[in-house]
């Protein structure tokens, strides 16, 4: 009998790693067999089904169109839906990814019903219980049997917090094996650059959708008055999160960044690797971008307080701006040296996908 494994995704980053270990299930078959769950917490055909036909993701075979709502009442539908899906799928394993309210509610539903749970991108941590994303990754670890981390310190995390060595599992990123796998496809999008008036390496690329960030008023007119500053010295592309340009709008500020920004509706994955790649510079708040930046050499300044990619800072990769508008326009502004010596091994090898499903279907036998 195969292993019957259910993947639950929900957001533009979980596609991207799904991708990637939907590849290496399907090399296994029939070994294992996935069926997927897509909650909707993202979703319209920007941000969701672009990604699967570009990425070639199997189709959900569930799809709950639950977005849109409070913390609270997104989370507690998406345990009541998941539940049932699996008292009538009875999946052997479940599958979840980072750290949205998709990844704790399928862990809450499986741990009730004793179904094992394996955590990909386990043990990270910024330290920021302030962040929902935080307490999502830090309750997850705790409930699963199977934890995937990316990097040792994410190993050292969950060692200090008493999780057991037999449980993790150091892989290396899948979103590495993404990039890796893609970055040829995303070389074919040259035409982006003449249709955006754009030239290589004279551009900010900028993406801003962090919950900190959006949902506090002078905090988010902070950002937007140093991205206007910055404006004027540096081209600044901005791919819009949907719920971004709504509060964009609800704080009046749409029309402004119209004329000072190049806004863009949310682009598929190939369309954002590309744009990445060519980028002078990366500003984002984003833990995927983040590490796409460093995969794409390209120097990356996060607009957070802290970062759980904590390597990146270490390295010089990366540095975390203070959220002024001074802050945010002088780091946008100054001269990025190009100097920086790229290591490659940061987050593995292109073969953490590999490694998981290996990994998941030897604990299935132990079982």
């Amino acid at each position: 009998m195969p292993i019957n494994l259910t993947t639950i995704i929900g957001a533009r980053p979980q596609f991207i790693k799904a991708a990637s270990v939907s590849r290496a299930l399907k090399s296994r078959s029939p070994e294992i067999k996935e069926s997927i769950i897509h909650t909707g917490q993202h979703y319209d055909k920007e941000m969701s089904d672009v990604f699967f036909e570009e990425m070639k993701i199997p189709k959900p075979d569930h799809f709950l169109g639950i977005g849109g709502l409070s913390q609270g009442s997104m989370t507690g539908r998406m345990i009541e839906s998941i539940e049932s899906i699996f008292l009538k799928a009875k999946p052997d394993w479940i599958l979840v990814y980072g750290d949205t309210n998709t990844t704790l509610a399928a862990s809450l539903a499986a741990v009730k019903l004793h179904i094992p749970i394996a955590h990909v991108e386990a043990g990270l941590r910024s330290f920021n219980k302030k962040m929902p994303e935080e307490v999502n990754r830090v309750l997850t670890d705790h409930l699963s049997s199977l934890l995937f981390t990316p990097t040792s310190k994410g190993k050292e995390n969950l060692l200090r917090e008493g999780v057991s060595p037999k449980k993790i599992i150091e892989c290396g990123d899948v979103m590495a094996d993404s990039v890796f796998f893609y970055a040829k496809q995303a070389e074919e999008k040259i035409h982006l650059l003449k249709e955006l008036d754009l030239s290589p390496r004279n551009y900010v690329l900028t993406t801003l959708h962090r919950q900190e960030n959006t949902d506090q008023s002078d905090r988010f007119r902070e950002i937007l008055e140093g991205l206007f500053l910055a404006s004027k010295e540096r081209r600044i592309v901005w791919p819009l999160h949907p719920r971004t340009e709504k509060i964009l709008k609800n704080e009046n500020l749409y029309e402004k960044a119209s004329r000072l920004l190049t806004l863009l509706p949310p682009l598929g994955y190939l369309d954002m690797l590309f744009l990445q790649k060519n980028a002078l510079v990366i500003a984002t708040d984003s833990g995927g971008v983040q590490k796409e930046a460093y995969l794409l050499k390209v120097p990356c300044l996060t607009l957070r307080e802290e970062t759980e990619w904590v390597e990146l800072l270490e390295k010089g990769y990366n540095r975390l701006v203070p959220l002024s508008r001074e802050a945010i326009f002088e780091c946008l502004t100054t001269k990025n040296e190009s100097s920086i010596e790229w290591e490659s091994s940061l987050y593995g090898d292109g073969k953490a996908s590999e490694t998981i499903v290996k990994n998941l279907i030897q604990f299935s036998k132990l079982e």
